[in-house]
């Protein structure tokens, strides 16, 4: 390796004939060369100026803090604590037959989160915080308590709207709803509510993740966030940094109880829907086709052209619903409802929900490996399952069979275990009949024979219903079943 001169060496380099002669050879080269390093040094200190701007510009987009944004914005986000009734199961007497029950009854609270979204007193809040309440009180960050009653809830989507009574002249701080759908992953967020009941408290996170579907219902769509949310959290707001609702929070996925870290939130653009028609309707007015659909795999999309599987596969129509009047068959492939792309059944449920009910829309299919365009007119959702449990009404069908979650159950009796050609042996409860307008006409169908419910096995209808009651009672939200169809033992969520 070649080393530096030394200093007198240098030195005397520098004051050489030669060097003098190559670099100051008289005046004019002098000031030619002073120009060019001049030059040079402006245009570097520029370039560290664009760097520093630069550097500062970026900077900008990660707040020095949140307490403005806190201040700001905790008025508006409310504590709610709800009383309820509770059923219990009394002392047993010895003369009482095994079938007897003695039933007493005893208050139950429980803690959740909201927000205000207008000046009157309008309140919003997840379903499950305020399920089965008798009381309902919301609770301001001054202290200052008011009872509320219950505008209109949706199941389907865990939200519910609440209006603050007996509170006239008062004029409540109010949050704006923003637009989740121009939110991009990595911004940041914060999450305002009442964690294990300890009042207003702040947390701040990223974005983590869009689009994330955790078997809660068929319109799953949440926001993921590390921004530490907790029980009690539920029902409050996620904000961006411009203090507008991007999101409602709702679950998170824990082994211990509290955060690790992700949790979620119902995007604005679907809260802010449901919300409306909740406070124009007292309930939701969403679309209806009338179809069970699943999804494509490779093999099959590869057959009509496809390189990846995309699109819906219609497997049964619903006699006179509006995807029959309109032309749409079993084995059809949905890839476009009312000008929106189909990638899967999740789409399709979610543009059909959205579409409003008595319009006429397009749908693009894929018949015999040939595209058509159908004409479809949307009904009511929740009309066609209010017929649905009218017709199912009671505990019980009329020929013994048990209904629950969509479902009719029937034991196995010889008869039924004939009609769907189950082994004599079968133990578990047979599916025999499927709401289709429920989330189980998805992915289950007669003939299939359930054998757990949450980890615990059943043999009888019967049990199998008492399960599912019971863990309704207990708000346990979506259970796993064990199921078997033929030769095939699988997995599926189901709402009690």
């Amino acid at each position: 390796m070649r080393r530096f001169a030394s200093h007198d060496h240098r030195r005397s380099l520098l004051m050489s004939p030669l060097f003098k002669s190559r670099f100051c050879a008289d005046k004019h080269d002098h000031h030619f060369t002073t120009q060019i390093i001049g030059r040079a040094i402006v245009g570097m200190a520029l370039m560290v100026m664009s760097l520093v701007a630069a550097i500062t510009a970026n900077a900008m987009t990660a707040p020095d803090g949140f307490a403005d944004l806190a201040e700001r914005l905790s008025p508006a986000v409310v504590n709610i604590s709800t009383t309820q009734e509770v059923r219990t199961l009394g002392q047993l007497g010895d003369e009482l037959a095994p079938i007897q029950r003695k039933f007493g009854s005893r208050q139950a609270s429980s803690l959740g989160s909201g927000f205000i979204i207008d000046r009157a007193g309008i309140v919003v809040t997840n379903n499950h915080v305020i399920r089965n309440a008798t009381v309902i009180t919301v609770i301001l960050s001054d202290g200052r308590e008011f009872e509320a009653k219950v505008r209109g809830t949706d199941q389907e989507t865990d939200l519910a709207v609440l209006e603050i009574v007996n509170a006239s002249g008062t004029k409540f701080p109010f949050v704006n709803w923003g637009n989740s759908q121009k939110a991009r992953v990595g911004e940041w967020v914060m999450a305002i509510g009442n964690p294990f009941g300890l009042g207003g408290s702040v947390s701040v996170g990223i974005i983590s993740a869009f689009n994330r579907n955790i078997d809660s219902g068929t319109y799953d769509d949440f926001i993921q966030t590390d921004a530490a949310i907790n029980r009690g959290n539920s029902g409050g707001p996620l904000f961006d940094l411009n203090g507008n609702v991007i999101g409602v929070n709702t679950a998170i996925y824990s082994q211990t109880g509290g955060s690790v870290g992700v949790g979620f939130s119902i995007p604005a653009d679907l809260a802010q829907t449901v919300t409306s028609q909740l406070l124009q309707y007292g309930k939701t007015r969403r679309g209806y086709l009338g179809v069970g659909v699943i999804e494509l795999d490779l093999a099959q999309a590869r057959k009509i052209g496809f390189d990846r599987p995309r699109g819906a596969l219609v497997t049964r129509v619903t006699p006179q619903s509006p995807a029959d009047l309109g032309g749409i068959r079993a084995k059809d492939v949905i890839v476009s409802f009312n000008k929106q792309e189909v990638n899967n059944s999740r789409e399709l449920t979610r543009a059909v929900a959205d579409t409003a009910v008595g319009a006429t829309v397009p749908v693009l299919i894929i018949r015999d490996k040939k595209r058509q365009t159908l004409s479809v007119t949307v009904k009511s959702r929740e009309e066609n399952l209010l017929s649905a449990e009218n017709i199912n009404a009671g505990p019980t069908g009329g020929n013994g069979n048990f209904k629950s979650s969509g479902l009719t159950l029937g034991e196995p009796t010889p008869q039924i275990l004939e009609s769907y050609g189950l082994p004599a042996d079968t133990q578990g409860a047979i599916i025999v009949a499927v709401d289709p307008n429920s989330e189980a006409a998805n992915n289950l169908q007669p003939g299939d024979v359930i054998l757990e419910i949450a980890w615990e096995k059943v043999s009888r209808a019967q049990a199998a219903i008492a399960k599912l009651q019971n863990l309704n009672s207990q708000n346990a939200g979506p259970v796993q079943i064990r199921v078997q169809r033929g030769d095939i033992l699988f997995f599926q969520m189901l709402r009690p």
